[in-house]
Order: structure tokens, then C-alpha cells, then sequence
């Protein structure tokens, strides 16, 4: 999210301030690398149409729009994304064997209040030329964004950041992500249990077990970011932000019986009974 010619703050600054290195500021992509770019967000339509889809299948769509890309290079994109088809295979969101992974604790199990269950996940934000990366945290139950952070990398440090910033507010009872190296992470882990909160992951190769987080990914890109070219990070931050705002205080939701996800999170609202299991 740095910008070089930002009205009140250095480039310094801004990287002091989001924790990044200053000299990956500076670096100008070759064209080789452009040409990823692009590659990068057609292979962001392609996964979020059709989850389900591993490399193998991209590629075939990725050949049919009139690329010619081979398998490895689409497995080595689709890595440096973060993303994994849902279909057995390879394991894209690779982790640190060292580090520790939970069961799936959420088979057959409902959110029944706020603060029960919440969902956090990461996903592949585009734009002219770059791309970021979206964290959020959303409350199960009621469909409410608790909290989000964008980075220009994969680094840690902004999945910290947005957890903290969601339990310096409200804890939940547990919380749900997939085993990538974000939510394998001592750091990650010992916050978590610092605070008490129950450990869950998704089993691997299946995105499905947080399905509702990857819903919201889904409205988010096809409503919002398919629409415009955003050319700098402020404007990616702008739209992001006025998206979840309209989403948590505006949008009726169906999933909840067409209430509007912030009314249920803080006044703890019931859906009716025919709606709670959707996600």
C-alpha cells in the first residue's frame, strides 16, 4: 500500500508504518514479469468462478483464452497467489512443517450466536499492472466483516494486524482458516491462545470448510474490483472499504433472512431457521 508520491508521508514512513522492506519499494518489475501480472489475474477470474478448479483445469481454461502457458508455470502463479483448487492434489498454500496445524472442529456444527464461529482468510486483490492481498475476519452467524487489512505482500505481519485489531473489540469461541503458512504460525497460534479462542482449520485441499469467507471473496471481486482499474493502492483501500461498509451496514443478506449483517452482530438477532445453515 505504499505510494511514492503520497501527500503527507515519506516512502520511509510508509514502510516503517506497514512493516515492510524499503528496498522491494523501489524494484520495477521486468516484462517477464508483467506478463505473470496479467497471467496472475486471469488465473484470479478463472478460481473464483470455479473454486473447484485445479491447476490443470486453469491452465486448459487459461489455453483456451489463447494463452500458451505450460502446467508448472500455472502451478508456480497459482502458488505466489495463495490459492489451491479444492480438488485433490498438490498443496498450494504451502506451510512450514514445523509449524503446528488443528482439525477441522466445524463438521455439523452451526453458528448459533455472534462471536461463536468466525472465519478469517486471504485472497488475491488486482490491479493496473500489481496486485494485493485481502485478509478478513468475518463473524459466521450474522455474515459481519470484523475486521480486514490489505498488503502488497504475503508477509505476516498484516494477518497480525487485523487479528489483533479484531480482539482488541470482540473474541470469538473459535476461529476457522485453512493451514497456510499465515495461520500455521507460532505468532498467529499464540495469539489466539492467549485469548482462549478454539483452533480450527480446514482440512487440506478443501476451501469448502470456510465456504462463507470464500463467498464474500467472491461478491467482493465480481461486484467491486471486476468493475474498475484501480491503479494505486489508496484507490484499492477506497473501494474495499466502502464495499464492507455497505456490506456490513447497508445490504440486506439472504443468508440471514435479507437482515443486514451489522444489525445481527450487534444486536444478536435470530435468522429464521430455513436460512441459518446457507452460506
Amino acid at each position: 500500500m505504499v505510494e511514492r508520491n503520497h501527500p503527507e508521508l515519506t516512502v520511509k514512513r510508509q514502510a516503517e508504518l506497514l512493516e515492510v522492506n524499503r528496498t522491494s519499494i523501489y524494484y520495477k518489475p521486468s516484462e517477464e514479469e508483467d506478463k505473470d501480472i496479467e497471467l496472475m489475474h486471469r488465473i484470479d477470474e478463472i478460481y473464483t468462478r470455479w473454486p473447484h478448479y485445479g491447476y490443470r483445469r486453469i491452465r486448459a481454461v487459461l489455453r483456451d483464452m489463447g494463452y500458451k502457458v505450460n502446467k508448472k508455470r500455472v502451478l508456480r502463479l497459482m502458488r505466489r497467489m495463495g490459492i489451491a483448487g479444492l480438488c485433490p492434489g498438490p498443496n498450494l498454500s504451502k506451510r512450514n512443517h514445523q509449524h503446528h496445524t488443528y482439525p477441522y472442529l466445524l463438521r455439523g456444527v452451526k453458528a448459533a450466536r455472534p462471536d461463536h464461529i468466525w472465519g478469517i482468510d486471504i485472497t488475491y486483490i488486482r490491479m493496473k499492472g500489481s496486485f494485493m492481498y485481502l485478509v478478513a475476519i468475518i463473524d459466521w452467524y450474522s455474515r459481519y466483516i470484523v475486521s480486514w487489512e490489505l498488503s502488497e505482500t504475503l508477509e505476516r505481519s498484516f494477518v497480525i494486524r487485523a487479528l489483533k485489531k479484531a480482539l482488541a473489540v470482540r473474541k470469538p469461541e473459535i476461529i476457522n482458516s485453512d493451514q497456510g503458512s499465515h495461520f500455521t504460525s507460532g505468532e498467529y497460534i499464540e495469539l489466539l491462545k492467549q485469548n482462549g479462542i478454539q483452533i480450527s482449520m480446514d482440512g487440506k485441499g478443501r476451501a469448502t470448510d470456510n465456504a462463507i469467507t470464500e463467498r464474500f471473496f467472491r461478491n467482493l471481486k465480481w461486484e467491486k474490483i471486476y468493475y474498475e482499474e484501480y491503479r494505486v493502492p489508496r484507490e484499492v483501500y477506497r473501494a474495499v472499504r466502502n464495499y464492507i461498509d455497505e456490506y456490513n451496514y447497508k445490504r440486506p443478506h439472504q443468508a440471514i433472512s435479507y437482515e443486514k449483517p451489522a444489525n445481527m452482530y450487534f444486536a444478536g438477532l435470530k435468522p429464521a431457521e430455513s436460512t441459518l445453515a446457507t452460506a
